[in-house]
């Protein structure tokens, strides 16, 4: 075939398929065979193979994704993509109602109520009709740019049906329900860990570095603001919603009321079917239909003041507490669990809940055989509410807690002044070790992907590991020996952990383990230090002269770096090539002066975003809080701050505008 009808058949083929596409994911209406579509597909793909030169950016076969990226870059929106603030019931929607009546003087308003998609929130950039850009939403200001990823969903179009010089729309990411019951399921039977509920799937899908693997997922998205249309003109949310279906989008179909009686009614009974659809939702959003009502309104600094989440409360079931068991944690906690009788909440089927610890079950008189109110704290984690007492039958046992650990016998002791129980065994406990080496290879620590808990306890069980050191020294043949770690998994395993060694340091201090550490005081010792010898060394009068690290943060640390058998892992980890110096130690980005002191940013700054400001105030090894308070060291302050500048006046805290913050991180000590 000559290079001309090359082109003409692969237009032809790029539009057959971007129909399908639309047919199958947008209207969830096929219209030919998976067997058709997929020989349309490859025609595409091998003359595309045959003809490369052809290959155009908006072609169907860009979505099975590229070569992977080294890191994502920062997008800068240019609309801020704010969030919302939340209306907890009823009552909440009808103040909410009668302030904006009252604020635009009106005696009627009019709505579009739409799901609150529980995902990824995402922002895509079309230009003279060609997605070039997909970000996520980030702090609202700054996001990542996974325009890669976003390429592999199929029902976000590649080309708008009718180009216009540039489009920007906000949408969300998710998995469909049965799509994540699959994706878990794959993951268990390879070792993987499992994702936690749809959402994580979703935003941890998009956040692979390798958009194979996003493509390899049943990932979709729903649009639903329209941010910036250049040539277009819209005076309604409505209109909006109509325009992004004719261009190819999936929208939602929102009710559109001015009865605010039957906009709380709709939310309410949503509220109760909300798991007949496909996908997760947490609540409904309502927003003022009226484009330039919305405009009169306008925004405060982090929601806009024309629309209102309208949150779900926590779904709630009885049931009965058939036993209680207890699981020892990574710090020896023990932690009793109430093993259940089985019962559908928020979506997915529950068997387990925390009862945190002995005066809870004192506290809340819970016994074996009572039935349980129970609910999902942030729809994730199953908790007792309160027992039902009249359903007692003088049958139910109280709880004996344990005197004894159960994985390694040792007596279990309660430190003074502290309601949990621990094994003091830190050492050789075995459950100690197991979920110690999780929490080393956990995403805020040494973030080893693939090495999840299953994976874990398979390689302790084994053998392979007895400490989180010997991950570094795991042999492919024998991990591919093990049951369901196929070549594939054992190669990707194999190469996170190698590229886990090149951790910051404030990760792998967290990693450690050590008790009353966390990322924090992790980032401040790395900070302050530099490098994990200096940390060390350092004595306990050295320790509580830092801001920050008081007393019993200070004798855990000299505790812990006594021990020669924490420094003998320590070392090994260091032969094994992992990093033990500070990237601002590397970089001489630390600054004396801003070491552990705590920054406030308010206002507008002429030339830094918040984003930016922050990181170089964590970089010379100082942090950021939201508020002012007398633990305050400097605010910064741009134009318009607020009450944030007022009260640090009122505390006569140190305020910076931007050239003296600059002034000050270039003082570094000679």
């Amino acid at each position: 075939m000559k290079k001309a009808e090359a082109q003409q058949r692969l237009e032809e083929l790029r539009e057959i398929i971007r129909g399908h596409d639309y047919q199958y994911y947008v209207l969830d209406n096929p219209i030919i065979s998976d067997f058709d579509y997929d020989r349309f597909m490859q025609e595409l793909l091998a003359l595309e193979n045959n003809f490369p030169e052809l290959v155009t950016a908006d072609s169907p076969s860009q979505r099975v994704g590229g070569e992977p990226l080294a890191e994502f870059t920062a997008y800068r929106h240019r609309t801020p993509l704010l969030s919302l603030s939340n209306a907890y019931g009823s009552d909440d929607l009808r103040e909410f109602h009668q302030k904006t009546l009252n604020d635009l003087s009106l005696d009627s308003v009019e709505y579009v109520v739409e799901y609150k998609i529980d995902g990824l929130s995402v922002a895509v950039i079309y230009e003279d009709g060609v997605l070039t850009v997909g970000a996520t939403r980030g702090d609202g200001t700054v996001g990542e740019n996974v325009t890669a990823n976003l390429k592999t969903i199929k029902n976000i179009p590649l080309k708008l049906k009718k180009a216009i010089p540039r489009l920007e729309i906000r949408g969300e990411v998710y998995l469909p329900r049965e799509s994540f019951e699959r994706l878990n399921q794959e993951r268990d039977a390879l070792g993987e860990a499992v994702f936690a509920n749809p959402r994580n799937a979703a935003a941890g899908s998009i956040r692979q570095l390798d958009p194979k693997i996003a493509a390899e997922r049943d990932l979709r998205a729903i649009l639903y603001t329209l941010m910036y249309a250049e040539g277009e003109n819209f005076t309604s949310q409505a209109q909006c919603t109509h325009y992004l279906q004719e261009q190819g989008f999936t929208t939602m179909t929102p009710l559109i009321s001015s009865d605010i009686e039957e906009i709380c009614t709709y939310c309410e009974e949503w509220g109760q079917k909300r798991h007949t659809l496909p996908f997760d939702i947490d609540g409904m959003v309502i927003k003022i239909n009226d484009l330039a009502l919305q405009k009169q309104l306008g925004n405060r600094s982090r929601n806009p003041r024309w629309a209102i989440a309208y949150k779900f409360p926590p779904e709630q079931q009885i049931t009965q507490v058939e036993s209680i068991a207890v699981q020892v944690g990574r710090t020896g906690a023990i932690t009793p669990i109430a093993n259940l009788t089985p019962i559908p909440l928020a979506g997915t089927m529950v068997a387990r809940a925390t009862l945190h610890n002995g005066d809870f079950i004192k506290e809340k008189d819970i016994r074996i055989g009572d039935y349980v109110v129970i609910q999902k704290a942030g729809e994730i984690i199953p908790e007792v509410v309160s027992v039902v007492s009249e359903k007692r039958t003088g049958k139910e046992q109280e709880f004996i807690f344990p005197t004894l650990c159960p994985e390694c016998q040792t007596p279990v002791v309660r430190p003074e002044g502290e309601a949990v129980a621990r094994c003091p065994n830190t050492l050789s406990c075995p459950a100690q070790v197991r979920e110690g080496i999780i929490h080393f290879a956990s995403r805020n620590a040494m973030n080893i992907d693939g090495l999840g808990p299953a994976v874990i306890n398979q390689l302790y069980q084994n053998g392979l590991i007895h400490n989180a050191a010997d991950l570094y020294i795991l042999e492919k043949e024998k991990l591919v020996a093990l049951e369901r770690m196929g070549e594939r998994s054992a190669d990707n395993l194999l190469k996170n952990i190698e590229a886990s060694k090149n951790c910051r340091l404030e990760a792998l201090i967290f990693a450690l383990g050590i008790r009353l550490v966390g990322q924090n005081v992790g980032k401040i010792l790395a900070a302050h230090f530099g490098d994990m010898a200096a940390i060390m060394a350092a004595d306990y009068e050295e320790l509580v002269a830092i801001d920050e690290i008081g007393p019993k943060i200070a004798e855990s640390l000299v505790d812990y770096f006594a021990s020669e058998r924490n420094r003998h892992f320590i070392q090994r980890l260091r032969d094994y090539g992992v990093n033990m110096v500070s990237a601002e130690e590397a970089s001489n980005d630390v600054v004396a002066a801003v070491i552990g002191k705590t920054f406030v940013l308010t206002g507008t700054l002429p030339n830094l975003d918040r984003k930016t400001a922050a990181e170089m105030i964590a970089k010379a090894g100082g942090k950021t809080t939201s508020s002012v308070s007398k633990k305050t060291d400097y605010v910064i302050a741009g134009d318009n701050p607020g009450s944030k500048y007022t009260k640090a006046q009122e505390l006569k805290i140190t305020i910076l505008d931007e050239a003296e913050f600059l002034t000050l991180l270039a003082s570094k000590e000679e």
